[in-house]
């Protein structure tokens, strides 16, 4: 090739970029000074609202661009998706997921409005986490081979909270009623707050709730907790033991855990999707989100597209086996 050759390609290249450039200005897509829209499927105050507002901050320096959360509740977060898989995939709008709706929605809901795989485009992993189970102040049970004992010889007596039919914390303590052997009642509320308040005023006896939600009320004693649901103690929470700890044969190997991660709507450029997973790996690199994270219990989880989209399918296949029987219209 000749010099001049060469200098017509890269003028020829760089017209193209600025001309792409000014083509995504023009339409208002990310990079244009316009926000970023950061949908969170259930109601501000909750975990996944914690979690999503956190990002938001950090990833707002990364991007240049301000990062705001809305909250479009309803449906198990599947209202929020549906949203995300008919927006434009510019990058303005993007859905801080929590895995129940990615793997757990698909295997019970009897019809849903989009489907998480070819509606959605991944972008990158936020965090694990694991739930802790906790119960009023005044039930007679303090421990896991307690409320066993208390379940069994008072059965059907026992009722739950969840913060919806099919979420993480309705099925955790479904799995772990099954695999102890004990009859509990569900009672599912629409978010996790709502549940809290009513565990706390002692009209539902206990419930399962994100440790990084969860902790402040054990720390501040309105709530006793009983076991959290990882196989390791949390480092948050390192007086509380696992349901593997009580002995119990069935809860040996008991490990129940979510992860929230970003999704953006189908058809989403590569060169963009990739620009955002690095914007969102610089924001988790930050010392001050990544302290914050740790503080409230959560578990470091980075990687590519492709490491959520695996992670994704593996625990959609676990879940449709604990299911099985379950329907949500």
């Amino acid at each position: 090739m000749t010099l001049i050759h060469r200098r017509g390609l890269l003028a020829a290249t760089a017209a193209a970029a600025l001309s792409l450039c000014s083509l995504a200005q023009a339409q208002g897509g990310l990079g244009s000074g316009a926000p970023v829209r950061l949908i969170v499927g259930y109601s501000a105050g909750g975990p996944v609202d914690q979690g999503a507002r956190l990002l938001s901050i950090a990833l707002s320096k990364e991007l240049g661009s301000t990062v705001v959360v809305d909250n479009k509740t309803g449906a198990n977060a599947t209202l929020a998706g549906n949203e995300t898989s008919r927006a434009n995939p510019d990058g303005l709008t993007l859905w801080f997921a929590a895995s129940p709706t990615i793997t757990i929605s698909p295997n019970v809901m009897r019809k849903m409005q989009f489907d998480p795989v070819k509606d959605l485009t991944p972008i990158a992993p936020v965090l694990s986490y694991y739930n802790v189970l906790v119960a009023n102040n005044n039930e007679p049970f303090k421990t896991t081979q307690a409320l066993v004992d208390y379940a069994k010889a008072n059965p059907g007596k026992l009722s739950y909270a969840s913060a919806g039919v099919g979420g993480s914390n309705h099925l955790g303590t479904l799995l772990f009623a099954k695999r102890s052997g004990i009859e509990l009642n569900h009672v599912p509320y629409r978010g996790n707050a709502p549940a809290m308040t009513d565990v706390m005023g002692g009209q539902i006896n206990m419930m399962m709730d994100i440790i990084s939600t969860a902790g402040t009320y054990i720390h501040g004693k309105k709530v006793t907790p009983i076991a959290v649901t990882s196989p390791q103690r949390n480092p948050a929470l390192p007086d509380v033991p696992t349901f593997a700890e009580s002995g119990i044969e069935g809860l040996k190997g008991f490990d129940v855990g979510g992860w929230y991660a970003v999704y953006g709507p189908k058809g989403m450029a590569p060169e963009l999707q990739m620009r955002l997973n690095k914007a969102i790996n610089a924001a988790l690199a930050q010392p001050e989100l990544k302290a914050k994270y740790k503080e409230l219990g959560y578990d470091e989880w980075t990687g590519s597209p492709q490491t959520l989209s695996e992670r994704a399918a593996k625990e959609r296949q676990m879940w449709s086996t604990v299911t099985q029987g379950i329907v949500v219209d």
